[in-house]
Formats: C-alpha cells, sequence, structure tokens
C-alpha cells in the first residue's frame, strides 16, 4: 500500500452539517476500497486563489491515507461526480524522502 494525500476544496455555501456529510462519503469512499485512513485535517474555508464555478472561497480538507493505486481511480470518479466539489488533488508519497515528509504531516495532524 502507498500513502496518499487527498485535498479536495467544497463549496463554502454548505452547513457545517453538510460539510461534515459530504467529508464522511469521501472518507466511506477510502475505506470502501480498501484503503486505511491515517489523519483528516479540517483547515477550514479560504479564499480560493481564482473564482471557480462562481465561488471566491472555499472549504478545504486533507485526508491522509493508505491505499493500493487501484482505488484512486474510484474515489476521484466518486469526486468528479459530486457537485459540491469545487477541485481536488490526489498527491501519491513514494521515496523514503517522500514518504518521512508524509508521516511528519500525519504526526502534526494527529
Amino acid at each position: 500500500m502507498k500513502n496518499y494525500e487527498l485535498l479536495f476544496v467544497l463549496k463554502p455555501t454548505l452547513t457545517e452539517e453538510e460539510t461534515a456529510k459530504h467529508i464522511e462519503n469521501i472518507q466511506n469512499v477510502i475505506t470502501s476500497n480498501g484503503g486505511e485512513i491515517s489523519a483528516t485535517d479540517k483547515i477550514g474555508v479560504r479564499d480560493l486563489a481564482y473564482e471557480v464555478q462562481k465561488n471566491k472561497r472555499g472549504n478545504y480538507t486533507i485526508i491522509y491515507f493508505k491505499s493500493e493505486g487501484s482505488a484512486i481511480k474510484e474515489i476521484e470518479r466518486n469526486l468528479r461526480i459530486n457537485e459540491e466539489v469545487i477541485r481536488f488533488l490526489t498527491v501519491k508519497y513514494e521515496n523514503k524522502k517522500e514518504q518521512a515528509q508524509w508521516d511528519k504531516f500525519v504526526s502534526e495532524v494527529k
């Protein structure tokens, strides 16, 4: 299993309950595809670098997880069809230096 970081931005118009529900749904997609969630960092609402889908702000969340590479396509497919997700980015940590950085991030978030 490889280490991954998933950053996604939800629409800022969602309530706290709706945001929590969407984060939980994304975590469920990860775990149902054989992934193990190590940490979740709910950063909150921040300004976007540029306007996306008429939104100037977004609710940022980062999920650190371990998974097989084959599960990433399904996770990203679910993010694409979710209308509340403005943008997302999946990063894979491969070599020892990157994995050490991933471990550092996870320990800081926990």
